[in-house]
């Protein structure tokens, strides 16, 4: 583990104790009390596996698919008869893989959930450029889905052939988009790729608001090492210039930051399955984040599908977090949305949030990394960056690390991060 990462997480959480996760569960998920819960529903199939995504992925089959949709129904039953009352959920968001690819089964997921939960701000999918098509959005959005996340990664053929994808139809997309509308049309792009300019990821974006999104999401390159991909990170400095570049091309555009990765040019636009207080994960790989717990599914399709089978659910790993581990959890991903409130802590964790962490805000806001105003912590534009940098750190320290071991075991008995 990187020591900065590791002294970081000794100086937050004030213990040396590490982040142990243990294969344990509880049978029965204690969500009923959460506030703020999110639902995430994971598809991890593909028609073709880009060698740069860490994410858990197999290629598709529709029997294999088939049967795996079969097992994540019964998997929302599994969870949601735990408790009599419906739950509300402030969002539903379908990740992959490439989840376009059940499309036709998605009314049947989404239904599943509704039995259980109560959804409040909408239903998100993640696509591929090749489903931005008419039919398959006319099927998505009669299933109920209201935003649609599309993973371009970029425009320019150059960054295309690098990442291994195809050219893309800008006109036949835009047309796609115009005819079947949603609330959200989001675009995701790559930046910090070698040799990528400013200019690039300016074009990216502004191709990408004249062509029907009204939300863009700029995610860094991380060089995970259990991927066969052969493209290097940029260097730091180049990074940060290129951050700092097109973050003042889109407020000078009048595009409004939603997050440190995203932007938009429509004050309703939203796109992120991240940053809720808690959520609820289903499906291979997905997550579950509770009060005082975060547990991760088994990345096997089969062996997911086996536990599903004997009415057990498909937990590998579970944490059962101190009062600091929490905190910094919280912290962490709710600094994502670029602002910290004092009183949403509070709220949270019943402890100020001066109390708990004084002396880093001082000192962040000495660094000029956050402002305050009225209780309200805002990452300025240096802050942003090193959010960015340190999260390319607490990515290749924890989650590369834990993905890359579940990758070949299917429940690993303990990992220590």
């Amino acid at each position: 583990m990187d020591p900065l990462t590791k002294l970081t997480r000794i100086w937050l959480t004030r213990s040396i104790r590490p982040f142990i996760f243990k294969n344990e569960f509880d049978q029965k998920l204690p969500y009923i009390n959460c506030d703020n819960l999110g639902l995430y529903v994971h598809i991890p199939f593909c028609k073709d596996i880009c060698d740069f995504c860490p994410y858990c992925k197999v290629r598709y089959s529709k029997k294999l698919c088939d049967m795996y949709i079969d097992s994540l129904v019964k998997e929302i039953h599994l969870v949601g008869k735990r408790h009599n009352a419906k739950k509300t959920a402030t969002s539903l968001y379908f990740g992959g893989g490439t989840p376009a690819l059940a499309a036709g089964r998605l009314r049947e997921i989404i239904g599943a959930l509704k039995e259980h939960f109560i959804i409040t701000q909408g239903i998100g999918v993640e696509l591929h450029p090749d489903d931005a098509v008419p039919h398959v959005l006319k099927i998505l959005k009669d299933a109920g889905v209201t935003k649609i996340s599309i993973g371009i990664q970029s425009f320019g053929r150059k960054f295309q052939s690098v990442l291994g994808r195809k050219h893309i139809n800008i006109a036949t997309l835009k047309h796609a988009l115009s005819e079947v509308p949603f609330e959200t049309v989001s675009m995701d792009f790559i930046f910090a790729l070698p040799n990528q300019t400013d200019g690039d990821l300016k074009e990216d974006i502004d191709t990408a608001f004249q062509n029907g999104a009204n939300h863009v999401a700029i995610y860094p390159f991380i060089d995970f090492t259990f991927t066969p991909s052969t493209i290097h990170a940029m260097p730091k400095k180049e990074k940060r210039a290129l951050l700092d570049s097109i973050t003042a091309h889109c407020i000078k555009k009048g595009y409004t930051r939603t997050s440190i990765w995203t932007f938009s040019n429509d004050a309703n636009a939203r796109y992120s399955s991240m940053t809720r207080d808690n959520f609820l994960g289903f499906g291979c790989s997905a997550t579950t984040l509770l009060k005082d717990q975060f547990k991760i599914n088994t990345f096997s399709v089969k062996e997911y599908c086996q536990r599903i089978s004997g009415d057990k659910l498909p937990t590998s790993l579970t944490i059962r977090f101190s009062l600091r581990q929490r905190m910094l959890y919280y912290l962490f991903w709710t600094a994502y949305s670029t602002k910290i409130d004092a009183r949403d802590f509070e709220k949270f964790f019943g402890i100020p949030l001066k109390k708990a962490y004084g002396v880093e805000l001082g000192l962040a806001k000495l660094l000029g990394l956050i402002v305050e105003d009225d209780g309200i912590y805002t990452m300025t534009p240096k802050g942003v960056f090193y959010y960015h940098h340190y999260e390319n750190f607490h990515t290749l320290a924890y989650i590369d690390k834990m993905w890359k071991i579940m990758r070949k075991e299917a429940f690993p008995k303990e990992i220590r991060l």
